[in-house]
């Protein structure tokens, strides 16, 4: 067993004691000062292995290091194992080019694709080309985005086959009712007051990967698997920033810009938050939306949240265990689950640092599928590399104007 799989195991065994301790008690009851006290000990050493997980997780993750995110990506790159079809015909593309697809695996493509692609790959040049990528890679690349963390995972996301501007309409019906009426008599008027949220798509691109001929020849590297972790990380961090802070100018409107401020906190609560904070907070998203409702923050927020006791002595961070496919459940703040977001702001005067609602209100739109292009020219040539990079097409915005996701504003003094 690996010391990563070691330690999670360790923290399973630990969050299950926190677990049982906890559940010993009901909402309106105290817990004594020997349970509370052996409560602590265990939540302290869970933070400890946390901190050691982390750091096995970071040894090949250092953010914006492009060195260790290709040693990442080579350890997650496995030997050459059962590949469907599509994956074949991808890493044979990587590999050797266009020409390198064999005919059935080039008339399938082809038909698969856009008539700009089926140009590029009818071309005599097997060198250079596009490839929009099979169903399978999309997929999984999409799904090792989710893993980074922040928007996606929570959001609403759809494709669309153009990336016309979209419009949305919208309505605040949490204040209207109906009526009561007598006999023959006239119902009420009772219009509502409908909006329009627009989104946009924006090109992203994954910058040039540059990968040495013998990683290329190398028929025990699996190609796909290295190349999907560094198109994961680069594209997964920009899109996921702006699906949090983006302006909407030139860029998605983020959920954190488009989000109200639900509660700000009081003088001197520039890097702290309180229970009763919390509780404001909640309360101020409509109860329509707080069936559905999590929390989102960044790390260093979720430490200052553990930290933080009810009225009768329960930390509000409760661990969870991870037992048996599904199984298990999650860590929980105030009897909610959440999500981890790096790209929103660590507390700090001003800053909009928690979010609290239902999430699935943000749209995530992207156009198709991802887009893979493989570059030989002088540049790489000379170097003995393959140049390759990717574009995705993609959108967000908040669409709601009912209040279904409210921010916590720490104060500016």
């Amino acid at each position: 067993m690996s010391k990563l799989a070691q330690l999670r195991a360790r923290r399973d065994a630990k969050a299950k004691d926190a677990q049982t301790l906890n559940g010993k008690y009901n909402a309106d009851q105290r817990m004594t000062a020997e349970d509370a006290n052996a409560l602590d000990t265990v939540l302290n050493e869970i933070e400890a292995i946390d901190a050691e997980i982390t750091r096995e997780n970071r040894v090949n993750q250092v953010a914006g290091d492009e060195h260790a995110e290709h040693e990442a990506a080579m350890n997650a790159a496995t030997v050459n194992g059962g590949r469907s079809n599509e994956a074949q015909a991808l890493r044979a593309m990587l590999a050797g080019g266009l020409s390198a697809l064999t005919p059935e695996q080039r008339q399938a493509m082809v038909a698969r694709q856009s008539p700009e692609i089926r140009q590029a790959m009818s071309t005599t040049t097997g060198t250079e080309g596009g490839y929009t990528v099979a169903t399978e890679y999309n997929r999984q690349l999409i799904e090792a985005m989710k893993e980074i963390g922040g928007v996606r995972p929570v959001a609403h996301v759809f494709q669309t086959a153009t990336g016309a501007s979209m419009n949305f309409p919208t309505a605040d019906a949490t204040a209207e009712e109906g009526e009561i009426v007598g006999q023959n008599t006239a119902v009420g008027a009772g219009d509502t007051a409908f909006g329009n949220v627009t989104m946009e798509v924006f090109k992203y691109s994954s910058k040039k990967i540059a990968l040495p001929f013998e990683l290329l020849q190398d028929s025990m590297f699996n190609l796909e698997a290295y190349v999907q972790k560094l198109l994961a990380l680069r594209i997964g961090r920009i899109t996921n920033r702006h699906y949090t802070v983006g302006t909407g100018v030139n860029q998605p409107r983020g959920l954190i810009t488009a989000a109200a401020v639900g509660k700000t906190a009081a003088t001197g609560g520039t890097a702290t938050i309180t229970y009763d904070d919390l509780v404001e907070l909640e309360h101020s998203v409509d109860p329509a939306y707080r069936a559905l409702a999590r929390y989102m923050f960044h790390d260093d927020s979720l430490k200052v949240l553990r930290k933080i006791k009810d009225g009768n002595g329960r930390p509000i961070f409760v661990p969870g265990y991870e037992t048996g496919n599904p199984g298990g459940a999650p860590d929980r703040i105030m009897g909610r689950t959440f999500s981890i977001n790096q790209h929103m702001a660590p507390m700090a005067a001003n800053a909009k640092s928690i979010a609290f609602g239902d999430l699935s209100k943000y749209f995530v739109r992207d156009v198709m599928d991802l887009t893979v292009f493989r570059m030989t020219d002088s540049a790489f040539t000379l170097l003995g590399q393959v140049g390759f990079v990717a574009f995705m097409r993609s959108g967000g915005n908040l669409i709601d104007v009912g209040g279904a996701v409210k921010v916590y504003q720490n104060s500016a003094t």
